[in-house]
């Protein structure tokens, strides 16, 4: 995360796997490619919020539920992080609406068969998924396609701008997103490896 100022507030930068939850209307703002961000705000008590994460490393299944699977846990958790953090502060969960971007096919890692999903749409079936059975209405979305995005939540007024990026941004995007798979596998795989059975 970078804290930045910006006019009279300040600008927090997130990357994959963080969130930041706000109550005094600073700027969030990330670039995504496959990964999804959802800005969550409650418009009755002013508090706002988004997370980027990205949960699939491999094709799923069109016919089983992403909820149920160990890259939907992840996504639980992340947000399940950003909703707490936003009821600690004071937000109630029922007034609680989104704005969710991202899930591009940046990855190029597009199955040729019509039964699985690619990286950008698990991350879409999921975030959607998650919204409808927690009840909170998504009103406005820009997912897929084959760019990323430049993402600018202004959580004082829960207005959100983005913009399309750059084919060489875009590849940059791919490499960060590979990396960051990778330091999430070899940290799972580190964790697998310190358990031992008796």
């Amino acid at each position: 995360m970078i804290v930045l100022p910006y006019k009279e507030t300040r600008r927090v930068i997130i990357e994959p796997g963080e969130y930041y939850v706000s109550t005094n209307g600073e700027l969030i703002s990330t670039l995504l490619g496959s990964c999804v961000a959802a800005c969550l705000f409650d418009p009755v008590n002013k508090i706002a919020g988004m997370n980027h994460f990205l949960l699939a490393y491999q094709h799923h299944s069109k016919s089983r539920p992403i909820i149920e699977t160990e890259e939907g846990r992840y996504g639980l958790y992340a947000m399940e992080l950003l909703i707490n953090d936003m009821m600690k502060k004071g937000a109630k969960k029922s007034q609680i609406k989104a704005k969710c971007f991202g899930g591009g096919n940046v990855l190029h890692l597009r199955s040729d068969k019509t039964d699985k999903l690619s990286v950008g749409e698990v991350n879409i079936e999921f975030i959607k998924t998650f919204l409808a059975q927690e009840k909170i209405p998504i009103q406005a979305s820009s997912f897929g396609g084959t760019v990323g995005r430049s993402i600018h939540f202004v959580s004082s007024d829960f207005s959100v701008y983005v913009k399309t990026i750059e084919t060489a941004l875009t590849q940059q995007l791919e490499k960060q997103e590979r990396s960051f798979w990778k330091k999430r596998i070899d940290a799972q795989e580190k964790t697998k490896s310190d358990v031992e059975f008796w």
